[in-house]
């Protein structure tokens, strides 16, 4: 959710919707703080600690604190779901986003939160199996295929790699043939799957449910 006016940190001017306007009073102390932001006001969608932050102060800040999951999306066909799915590990704090396959991505569906959260490229499977086997990672597929474990049920990891398929195939065999987990979400109703970018923030959540 956006955050209220009335939330606005002291010596700030609340604006309409979220942000704070200009710095009222004498200037905080601190190389964290953007001396523009302080002048003409921050209306950037952060959280108030955040507020008339640099960019770079807020990514360092949450490098000292970053969940030690990794989230990772195939990226064949453009799925425009990565970007809501970036911006939902920016939400839980994940340490990196691994795009795999495509280089490019509709940064719209992101809200400007790849800014705050490291992304990283992967030509195809393979490398990225590779990486994650030098990271001493594992890989969890979520998937509704094959022997998948609902998640509430399944083992998940404290340092892993959740991956992800795009919207509509799914994951690719040799995604899934990489990965040492399978899980999947338990569902109700009709429908085979559910939006990929939904079952991101709800596998991620179950993530921070657990270990944070």
């Amino acid at each position: 959710m956006d955050e209220q006016t009335s939330d606005a940190p002291a010596g700030s001017t609340a604006q309409p919707g979220y942000g704070v306007g200009p710095w009222q009073g004498e200037w905080p102390e601190g190389p964290q703080y953007d001396p523009e932001l302080l002048e003409l006001g921050d209306t950037r969608n952060v959280i108030d600690r955040y507020r008339y932050w640099r960019m770079e102060a807020i990514v360092a800040d949450l490098d000292t604190k970053r969940h030690p999951f990794h989230v990772a999306i195939e990226n064949w066909q453009h799925d425009m779901n990565i970007g809501s799915i970036v911006r939902s590990a920016n939400a839980f704090l994940a340490d990196t986003v691994h795009i795999i396959g495509r280089r490019r991505w509709n940064r719209r569906g992101a809200m400007v939160t790849d800014r705050y959260q490291h992304v990283v490229h992967h030509e195809d499977v393979a490398t990225f199996a590779a990486w994650a086997t030098g990271a001493g990672l594992p890989i969890i597929a979520v998937d509704n295929v094959g022997e998948a474990v609902p998640v509430d049920r399944a083992e998940v990891p404290e340092r892993c790699v959740l991956l992800f398929g795009q919207e509509g195939p799914g994951l690719s065999e040799e995604a899934l043939a990489a990965a040492s987990g399978h899980i999947e979400i338990t569902q109700y109703g009709s429908t085979r799957s559910i939006n990929a970018s939904a079952a991101a923030a709800v596998v991620m959540y179950e993530w921070c449910r657990r270990h944070s």
